[in-house]
Formats: C-alpha cells, sequence, structure tokens
C-alpha cells in the first residue's frame, strides 16, 4: 500500500448511489414520476442528510417494473402497490419459512447427536428384547395341585 488509508465500501444491488437524475435515466422514466412513485410509496429511495433521493440498482429495477406494469399490463398504481405489497410480504414470509427451516434442521441435528449418545451408552452386555412371535407351538400348563394328583 502507498500508506494512504483506503475505506472499503461494499457496495450491492440495496446501495443508495444514484441521484434521481441518473435514475430517471437508468429507469426511462422522468425524474417528476420518480418524484410521484416516491410520493405513492411505490419506490422508497434513500434520503442523503439534505433530504436528497438516492436510488439504488434494485430501486432501478423497481422502477422498471412498476413502469412495464403500468404501461405494458394496463394496472392502475393502486394495483401496482398492492402487487408490490404483497410481494414483499411473500418474501418476507419466504425468509421466515428458510429461518424456520434452518432452526429444525438445527434441533434435528441436536436430537440425532443426543440419540447417538444415549446409544453409545448401553451397555454392551444387555439383550435387546424382542417379542415372541406367534407361531405353532402349543403349551400345555397345569396347576401345581394338579400335576401331584396325576403323576
Amino acid at each position: 500500500m502507498d500508506g494512504r488509508r483506503r475505506s472499503h465500501y461494499q457496495l450491492n444491488d440495496d446501495t443508495p448511489v444514484y441521484v434521481i437524475s441518473v435514475a430517471a435515466q437508468l429507469s426511462g422514466l422522468h425524474p417528476q414520476t420518480l418524484r410521484q412513485y416516491d410520493r405513492l410509496g411505490l419506490v422508497s429511495p434513500d434520503r442523503t442528510a439534505g433530504r436528497g433521493r438516492r436510488y439504488s440498482a434494485r430501486d432501478i429495477e423497481l422502477l422498471r417494473t412498476v413502469q412495464a406494469l403500468s404501461q405494458d399490463e394496463g394496472i392502475n398504481l393502486a394495483g401496482i402497490k398492492r402487487i408490490i405489497e404483497l410481494e414483499n410480504q411473500v418474501a418476507a414470509l419466504q425468509q421466515r419459512v428458510a429461518e424456520l427451516s434452518a432452526a429444525v434442521d438445527g434441533a434435528a441435528a441436536v436430537l440425532q447427536q443426543r440419540e447417538a449418545q444415549v446409544h453409545a451408552s448401553y451397555r454392551r452386555d444387555l439383550v435387546k428384547y424382542q417379542p415372541p412371535v406367534a407361531g405353532n407351538a402349543l403349551v400345555v400348563w397345569r396347576p401345581a395341585a394338579q400335576r401331584r394328583q396325576g403323576d
């Protein structure tokens, strides 16, 4: 390194980096349309300290989706907002299912480990009980008093 300190920014699809003019250009929409979508709650960009909007790559993709639903499918903005809300709800539920599934898998692994420990602690000289199998054998039993008289 050259002695200068470098910042390590993690850029991903949710990082707000685009100002409204760039976001409008990337999405193919007018900046005023982006402001209207923000007011309606369709797309909610992050804000800077000076209240300027900053859009992420995910916001740009959502803007394109809103535009396609509006122009190509003929869905009104209220309907689009409901679709977005439902999609967000589905994503949250899928995330919760994944979390719960991981928890169940973890609990099952712990249970199997404990079961293996119990089995390992068994005494090897004990024989596992097996119930008798019904067969053709006939067992005759006489009470002790009858055996003495008849013997």
